[in-house]
């Protein structure tokens, strides 16, 4: 194969192709790389040296798709000099298919999307190198020359990133740091301190529009990506190792391991930013009179705007949860629901956001009378140990342990009446993986469960459930959640209708969950993918049902 790449044929054909100048025989750079699940490469522009025309020749098995990932990303170049934050496009992996592209200083930015599937990435990649060789400016001028020059300033990235911890708290105030970037830049207003609003709903904390001390405005209409660096979103709460899990903090090859994972994690953070920034914006506009449609359509428009929707690659995560009163779960209005919030309701609010189909999954109670405070401390406390608990090799059962000790320490008086709160036994929180939102795993809520570990580079949602019932949930009422199984079969579809729509969900949501409003909504569910208009599904239950029947897609109804 290195003849054949470097033979007098091929580097001709290159040269003619892309136009690069005439390539050294001699030099010959060329390796074999593996990207195993998980694995990936960060943006650069792969300027070293004589590097003049970079390829990659793919020996993925035949069949690799989209969903197994590691695509080939590319990048524009800002006003800034600097590769945009997102990338404009993608080149998917195909056997036996050879990638070429010349090398250019600050402007063949790429990089390697994750992996999702368990099959390896397998490629021979390497350079052609200039004859006369380069001379020194066009290694300053690329990435890694920015970052080995320390007499380039206009080349050095000044990183601002946000708060790192959650605005639950209410966020920080305008630091020191912000009035130095004030005086530096007259022209840019310093942000707001921490927001001035308080939510609508009881025992919230914090402003609703504490997203303003990133420069978002309010209500927030900025794109998450445009309010940061691309690799300096806020990091959010961070939660320390216990016990013998205490040595990963302080060991230098797992510290080294994490900071290898940074381009996930970055991506996770960004995804979280823009669920924070949402949910606080919900948090302003939730109230009596509102109705369960309306509210979950502003959600959803704002998820959508503040992720900048792009099909598959960032958008919903799932449909809106809105589970009030004795409902407890996946329950979003349907078409004609008329529901209104009233001042006694307690509603759990439940919504997602994904980027490459990592999912954040996130909720909150929302009540207005005090009398409902001990239920939403309780579920609040249960939850905030559950997180403390979780962790590396921590089994799950000792979670649930954790969580209903919390739970169940509390009581509530309503109408006279005392009630223990209780854990709904048969809810549970759920691993997650890329573009799955239930990966295998259950974190019971009670003890006694799953006695499984959680594992290094898992994610999970921590979930609680309490009520002032009977402690256990059953399906009712008419579903409105669905979603493509997985791991779905290849079933012979002979229904027309069936085809058609099947097609459409592969399109618009792929296996990520859907609810019916979205079917109905003129776009079909995603303006990125279909368009503003033309892609309403319409006559569409039948069909639904039929999938649903041959086990292709999943419903999952509300629980009560």
């Amino acid at each position: 194969v290195r003849d054949a790449l470097y033979a007098p044929r091929t580097r001709a054909l290159v040269e003619k192709v892309t136009g690069c100048g005439a390539i050294d025989p001699d030099k010959m750079d060329l390796s074999a790389n593996v990207y195993a699940k998980g694995g990936h490469l960060l943006c650069h522009d792969d300027v070293i040296g004589s590097r003049l025309v970079s390829f990659v020749l793919y020996l993925v098995d035949e069949d690799w798709g989209e969903p197994d990932g590691g695509a080939f990303e590319l990048y524009a170049k800002g006003d800034d000099g600097e590769p945009e934050p997102r990338p404009c496009a993608r080149l998917y992996c195909a056997w036996n298919s050879l990638l070429l592209f010349k090398v250019e200083p600050g402007a063949s930015y790429h990089s390697v999307q994750e992996v999702r599937g368990d099959r390896p990435r397998l490629t021979l990649s390497g350079w052609y190198h200039a004859r006369d060789g380069r001379d020194g400016a066009a290694d300053r001028a690329s990435t890694l020359g920015a970052l080995r020059t320390p007499a380039a300033p206009d080349l050095r990235r000044s990183f601002e990133g946000g708060d790192a911890a959650d605005d639950a708290d209410g966020g920080e105030g305008e630091g020191a740091e912000a009035k130095k970037k004030k005086k530096r830049k007259k022209k840019k207003k310093a942000p707001a301190g921490e927001g001035s609003k308080p939510p609508l709903s009881r025992l919230l904390g914090g402003f609703t529009d504490s997203y303003v001390r990133h420069g978002q405005t309010e209500p927030p209409s900025i794109p998450v990506a445009r309010l940061f660096k691309p690799d300096a979103f806020p990091a959010g709460e961070i939660q320390e190792y216990l016990g013998s899990n205490a040595a990963r903090v302080t060991d230098e090859e797992k510290r080294t391991q994490d900071r290898m994972q940074d381009g996930l994690w970055n991506k996770v953070r960004h995804a979280s930013e823009v669920h924070r920034q949402v949910r606080r914006y919900a948090q302003s506009f939730i109230k009596p009179g509102l109705s369960l449609t309306e509210m979950c359509e502003k959600i959803e428009q704002k998820n959508r705007d503040l992720v900048e929707e792009s099909g598959l690659q960032a958008g919903i995560g799932f449909p809106t949860g809105c589970s009030i009163n004795h409902i407890a779960a996946h329950f979003t209005p349907n078409g004609g629901d008329a529901t209104i919030i009233q001042p006694g309701d307690v509603m759990s609010v439940d919504f997602g956001t994904q980027i490459d189909g990592r999912i954040i999954d996130c909720a909150w109670t929302v009540a207005f009378e005090p009398r409902f405070d001990p239920l939403l401390e309780a579920v609040k406390e249960a939850t905030n140990i559950g997180i403390k608990t979780a962790g590396i090799d921590v089994r799950l059962c000792d979670v649930g342990a954790a969580v209903e000790e919390v739970m169940e320490s509390y009581e509530v008086e309503l109408d006279g009446k005392t009630h223990t709160v209780k854990c709904v036994r048969n809810l549970n929180g759920h691993s997650m993986g890329p573009y799955q939102i239930h990966a295998g795993k259950s974190v019971p809520i009670v003890k006694g469960g799953d006695a499984t570990r959680m594992e290094e580079g898992e994610f999970y949602a921590i979930e609680t459930f309490g009520s002032t019932g009977r402690g256990h949930v059953v399906e009712d009422l008419e579903c409105s959640h669905y979603m493509k199984n997985f791991h779905a079969p290849h079933v012979p579809l002979r229904m027309p209708r069936a085809k058609k729509l099947l097609s459409h969900i592969n399109k618009t949501f792929g296996t990520l969950a859907f609810c019916r409003r979205w079917l109905e909504r003129d776009d079909g569910g995603s303006t990125a993918v279909n368009g503003a208009s033309g892609a309403k599904q319409e006559k569409y239950l039948g069909a639904l049902k039929n999938l649903c029947d041959v086990g292709i897609i999943q419903p999952y109804p509300p629980l009560c």
